[in-house]
């Protein structure tokens, strides 16, 4: 197994550099912060932080099952959605005759769950367009396939499937083949024309299991909540497997009370949606392809190799993702930050790109 290398953290980079400024745009975090109501109800919890939290999760996952509609069987909480990914690894996967399919370049995390089985673990290319091949993943089911994870939006790539060749591939699957979307990105890709919701699949009672998470859209990346839903036997299954408090007592607050702020969400959506503009203008306009995303990052194709322009980047301040890490050396990841810190990249990028070709 490969150690999850996570973007740079800036105090790091301050020490490694001498520097006063950095601006993080490497992690997809929100860059407005949490929600005030966030902010107070952790402040209001910490005088019980003596007392186990509720191992249950009670009333998150009511208000959880009010937001989505579904069902307080149907929902099972994570130490974020990373931990649900290694759960349902541990349900579905274990001997070296299991199989599991994924897209490439894809979330590594999925790697993980078949190594620990350990398991078979098969690579199925993106298309031509950094799309889910979902008739070439079809293809590649076997006899002893178990799992299949699509990351809708994808990460590193910000595409999406659509609904209807998902309802081709769904009907193209074996039905007791669990097929995981992982929705981290939901908030930002949910008014796309013909997105496919795990949770219509869930209602509608096909062996699909959702993943979202409070990390992006609500801001509370640092203190690792997310949450899954599936038919009710497989949560139950996944229920068994987890540890007793996997979701700390600050973490259950905070996602109820983000929940309770949909202005605050609303504001982070806006954002993005002109970050992504913005970013999409200034990749084109340095001679970079950008490609339509629909989470809350891009992913561009320089045309050249990444990891420079990234230590670049890097040196001035601005701190990215390469390529070189995420599958596809020519790439680069930028997260939509605030209106001042898109400007910053901005001109560095362009001061970088003008360094290399003097």
């Amino acid at each position: 197994m490969q150690p999850y290398l996570p973007g740079k953290p800036i105090d790091e980079v301050k020490r490694e550099l001498g520097l006063d400024r950095v601006v993080k745009l490497a992690s997809n975090e929100n860059p407005f912060g949490p929600s005030p109501k966030a902010i107070e109800a952790v402040k209001e919890a910490a005088e019980k932080m003596h007392i186990y939290p509720d191992g249950a999760a009670h009333d998150l996952k009511q208000a959880v099952s009010k937001h989505i509609g579904l069902p307080v069987s149907n929902l099972i909480m994570g130490n974020g959605s990373d931990e649900l990914i290694h759960l349902i690894g541990l349900v579905f996967l274990g001997s070296d005759q299991d199989e599991m399919i994924v897209g490439d370049p894809s979330f590594s995390r999925y790697d993980a769950a078949t190594q620990i089985g350990p398991s078979k673990l098969t690579k199925v290319p993106l298309d031509a367009d950094y799309r889910h091949d979902l008739v070439a993943m079809s293809k590649a089911v076997t006899a002893n396939t178990k799992l299949i994870f699509i990351a809708n939006p994808n990460n590193p790539t910000g595409t999406i499937v659509r609904k209807a060749e998902f309802d081709r591939f769904l009907d193209s699957v074996p039905s007791h083949i669990a097929i995981v979307l992982d929705e981290a990105y939901f908030e930002f890709s949910e008014g796309a024309e013909d997105f496919p919701s795990a949770r219509d699949y869930v209602a509608a009672g096909k062996n699909v299991i959702g993943l979202r998470t409070f990390s992006k859209a609500y801001g509370l990346a640092g203190i690792r909540i997310g949450y899954g839903f599936g038919p009710a036997e497989v949560i139950d299954a996944i229920n068994r497997v987890r540890e007793p408090f996997n979701a700390n007592s600050l973490a259950q607050v905070a996602a109820i009370a983000a929940l309770d702020d949909a202005e605050h969400v609303q504001k982070t959506v806006q954002n993005n949606k002109e970050g992504l503009e913005f970013l999409a203008s200034v990749f084109t306009s340095v001679g970079a392809k950008p490609l339509e995303s629909y989470a809350n990052f891009m992913y561009a194709d320089l045309g050249r190799p990444a990891q420079p322009v990234f230590q670049a980047l890097l040196e001035q301040g601005v701190i990215t993702r390469s390529g070189h890490a995420l599958g596809n050396p020519a790439c680069l990841r930028v997260s939509v930050g605030t209106k001042e810190e898109m400007e910053i990249f901005a001109e560095q990028l362009k001061n970088v790109l003008k360094m290399e070709t003097a």
